[in-house]
């Protein structure tokens, strides 16, 4: 009998969950950390802020809409939706949304009103799953995503709200992807049994409830030596072979005025 899950919604700890994805989230927040000024900072979807300690020594607050996940974090928290920020204009220097922005069904909602909230010489660092490397390129299996991204699509975002918009990627190292294979190989297995994709017609709970179980099952009861060994340390950045990363980083400067978004090439 399962007596709790790995969800699939939130890192939590390398202990209560999955240690492989949560050294991949903790080395994102080590490697922004070096991309923000000495300004406060907006730790955007923060879930349980498991990482936020890299950021140090700046301030920050961590604002998500789950109210128990923002409980003893030790630092300023706001209960609050990413598409609604209960902030003013320019008020921080720095935002980081680490694995977020593919939790809300309007991203570029979110992209709008981190710009608005982010100072002239902030910059804003948005993480994300790459499309062509997590789950399946063409279907969206994380019951938690809404919207997952390839490098052009991002930056095709996020360049509608900032004028100046680099992408990098997070690779990991042989061993990471070694695991990260065979966690792929299982969830092509089980889709196979599934070729006339009912799963479509799944309600999003239940479909939700069946996507933590398989994660719980797959994933914690070995505790296998492998996956207890990696570390930050496993992964890199870099600008190159964006198609093949593991996340990408939109880094985001030069927020666009309110109200003047890009045009689209090609729109009228």
């Amino acid at each position: 009998m399962i007596k709790w899950l790995v969800t699939g919604e939130r890192v939590n700890t390398n202990v209560n969950g999955f240690n492989p994805t949560f050294q991949r989230h903790a080395a994102v927040y080590k490697f922004c950390s070096s991309l923000l000024e000495n300004d406060i900072v907006l730790d955007l979807g923060c879930g349980t802020g498991h990482s936020f300690h890299y950021l140090a020594p700046r301030k920050s607050i961590g604002l998500d809409i789950f109210a128990p996940a923002l409980r003893e974090q030790g630092r300023p928290t706001v209960q609050a939706s990413m598409c609604h920020l209960p902030f003013c204009d320019k008020a921080f220097g720095g935002i980081l949304s680490s694995h977020s922005l593919e939790h809300v069904r309007d991203p570029e909602v979110v992209l709008s009103e981190a710009s608005r909230v982010l100072r002239p010489g902030g910059v804003a660092l948005f993480i994300t799953p790459n499309r062509l490397t997590f789950g399946c390129p063409d279907e969206i299996i994380d019951p938690y995503h809404f919207k997952e991204f390839s490098p052009s699509e991002l930056k095709e975002a996020a360049s509608l709200y900032f004028s100046d918009v680099v992408l990098m990627g997070l690779f990991g190292s042989a061993r990471y992807t070694s695991i990260l294979a065979k966690q792929k190989r299982t969830m092509n297995t089980i889709l196979r049994f599934d070729f006339m994709k009912i799963r479509r017609f799944i309600p999003l709970k239940l479909k939700a409830f069946l996507y933590d179980t398989m994660l719980t099952i797959t994933r914690v009861p070995s505790k296998r030596s492998e996956d207890l060994s990696i570390t930050i340390d496993d992964f890199s950045v870099r600008s190159e072979d964006l198609e093949s990363a593991e996340d990408l980083i939109a880094i985001c400067r030069a927020p666009r005025e309110s109200g003047s978004k890009a045009r689209v090439p090609g729109s009228s």
